[in-house]
């Protein structure tokens, strides 16, 4: 039994790529969210400074903040529509990727941690 067109409600997708949030969104949402994700980010790593491999956690926490300043660039300069959004969650998924990364080299290198 596959999935018709006819029992859609109207304005509805099941396609992430329609939904309003990619769409037609202001953009702000996207704003707020990447905000608290980089804070928390920076939250995490601030505490990792001083450990090594040396220069991860302040890499990683330069480009975090750099990908937030690209996220108010885009939203306050593009015009708005689906272009815009769709880079304000590239960035935002930037900044998860960086954070999450940047952790887990700097958890690998300490004590006896293995990846594999």
């Amino acid at each position: 039994m596959g999935h018709s067109d006819d029992d859609t409600p109207i304005g509805t997708s099941p396609r992430v790529r329609d939904q309003p949030s990619l769409t037609t969104a202001s953009g702000k949402s996207w704003l707020i969210l990447g905000g608290l994700l980089a804070l928390i980010a920076i939250g995490v790593m601030v505490p990792l400074l001083p450990l090594s491999p040396s220069g991860v956690a302040l890499g990683g926490i330069c480009a975090i903040v750099a990908c937030y300043a690209a996220m108010v660039i885009v939203r306050v300069n593009a015009q708005p529509g689906r272009g815009m959004l769709i880079l304000l969650a590239i960035f935002m998924s930037a900044i998860a990727i960086i954070g999450v990364g940047c952790v887990g080299i700097i958890a690998a290198t300490q004590g006896s941690v293995f990846l594999f």
